[in-house]
């Protein structure tokens, strides 16, 4: 197989995954795979919070992406935007206790459906080798 194939065929397996992540996510929790992403970083972060620079590479978006996508999370009350007290510069994005909450609701929810889309993909001809060896 080419490298060109490979990567389609990597390309469509993590577009799939990553849509039917994207749809359930929004069903449930009225966010999709950046605000969970980013949800999880910040829990996963000491004190819970990142600076903005950090949260646009964990997010793998643009800092203006990361910045409407953090107004979104302030505006659901899921975190806070603060100003660094050393850098007037930094700002913070920190997770709120809702923010905490909702992360720890929506967390058990992703892994389950994770992995219900394995189980589904798994059975597709064309993609469901591919996850295989991906897995092992």
């Amino acid at each position: 197989m080419s490298v060109r194939a490979t990567w389609s065929d990597l390309r469509a397996l993590h577009n799939r995954i990553n849509a039917s992540l994207e749809r359930a996510l929004q069903r449930r929790f009225h966010f999709g795979m950046s605000e969970f992403t980013a949800l999880g970083a910040l829990h996963d972060s000491p004190g819970g919070e990142l600076r903005m620079q950090e949260l646009t590479e964990v997010v793998g978006l643009n800092q203006s992406s990361v910045s409407r996508l953090v107004a979104r999370l302030e505006q659901s009350g899921l975190t806070t935007r603060e100003i660094c007290e050393t850098d007037r510069r930094g700002v913070f994005s920190r997770l709120t206790p809702e923010g905490r909450e909702v992360y720890r609701t929506a967390a058990p929810f992703y892994e389950e459906t994770l992995a219900a889309i394995f189980e589904e993909v798994a059975a597709d001809p064309e993609l469901g080798p591919l996850l295989t060896k991906v897995r092992s």
